[in-house]
């Protein structure tokens, strides 16, 4: 059995596999578009970023948590609006955590860059070319993935890698293998 086999999602995954259209400009449409991006991702807790093709748009929009690896202070944090990002440099390819809002408590050991350089434009429809490193690389090479239309289960090498989260008896959380439950 393939990880596509096992983790089938009919529609849902036909529409996060359609590849986005740019936007032709940051105009009232598109800042409804992020505003109610904004709106979902912060009715979730265990979310890292979203992308308009997640809530069912095909643009070229997506929101990124970053500092989300700095445990000591929610000031850190910043989220930031993506617009029409392209990326210009990718490199220091390392295996780390992965998950998806659209694949609710599945888990997964991903190879990503955790040097990025991506173009774009924000919210206020201005022109940036900045440098993710570390996670924060990670989650905006995740984002863009979901604009090109790829998932990151396609990033995962084997369904090994693939795992949910349990709490054991001692109430700590333990990685369950998702290979263990389809043999």
């Amino acid at each position: 059995m393939t990880i596509r086999e096992i983790l089938t999602y009919d529609k849902h995954e036909a529409t996060l596999r359609k590849k986005s259209e740019s936007v032709p400009a940051v105009n009232r449409r598109v800042k409804k578009l992020i505003q109610d991006l904004r709106e979902t991702l912060a009715a979730r807790t265990d979310g890292g970023g979203l992308a308009a093709p997640q809530i069912g748009i095909h643009s070229r929009v997506a929101l990124a948590q970053l500092g989300q690896q700095n445990e000591d202070s929610a000031a850190s944090k910043s989220l930031i609006v993506l617009v029409n990002p392209e990326i210009v440099d990718a490199g220091d390819d390392q295996l780390d955590f992965d998950g998806c809002l659209s694949f609710p408590g599945l888990y997964g050991e991903t190879v990503r860059p955790h040097r990025l350089r991506v173009k774009g434009l924000d919210e206020f429809g201005k022109s940036f070319d900045r440098v993710f490193e570390g996670f924060d690389a990670v989650v905006v090479h995740h984002e863009i993935d979901h604009l090109d239309g790829v998932l990151f289960i396609d990033r995962v090498n084997s369904l090994d890698d693939l795992y949910r989260l349990r709490e054991n008896q001692q109430g700590e959380l333990v990685r369950v293998p998702l290979s263990a439950s389809v043999r």
